[in-house]
């Protein structure tokens, strides 16, 4: 009988360590100096969650602005690939790490939060000027 308990117990572990549960996905919040060494390619979307106004101002050489404050990135949100892999920033991190959550909600799956369009310009990451025109 003891053989027997051991044995299913055995079997139990062995079972279970094959298993690799998947956890829910996480959005990572990013330093600028790890965002430097990221490689910019078709699977990777850089976004600006801040206003028009802000955006014109300065914003990363290469970003798309989706307002997260005037609604657009809600109405955005439904038309970008799950897939991908998105950075998002804005002013302070506030709403990046807002926008990601809403990100993760409905199911993307590489998400990261870069925090404050100062320190990325701190950093020494390319930028630009321009309305939300010259995108």
């Amino acid at each position: 009988m003891r053989i027997l308990a051991i044995s299913i117990l055995v079997a139990i572990l062995f079972s279970c360590a094959g298993a690799t549960p998947q956890g829910p996905v996480q959005v990572q919040n990013m330093s600028p100096d790890a965002f430097k060494e990221q490689n910019m390619n078709s699977k990777a979307v850089l976004l600006d969650v801040r206003t028009p106004e802000e955006f014109s101002s300065g914003h990363l050489d290469g970003a798309i602005l989706s307002d997260f404050r005037g609604g657009d990135f809600v109405q955005d949100l439904q038309n970008w690939d799950k897939d991908k892999v998105y950075y998002l920033y804005c002013a302070s991190g506030n709403r990046s790490g807002q926008a990601a959550e809403l990100m993760k909600q409905a199911g993307f799956k590489h998400i990261y939060n870069l925090g404050a369009y100062r320190s990325l310009e701190e950093a020494g990451l390319p930028t630009e000027k321009g309305n939300v025109d010259n995108q």
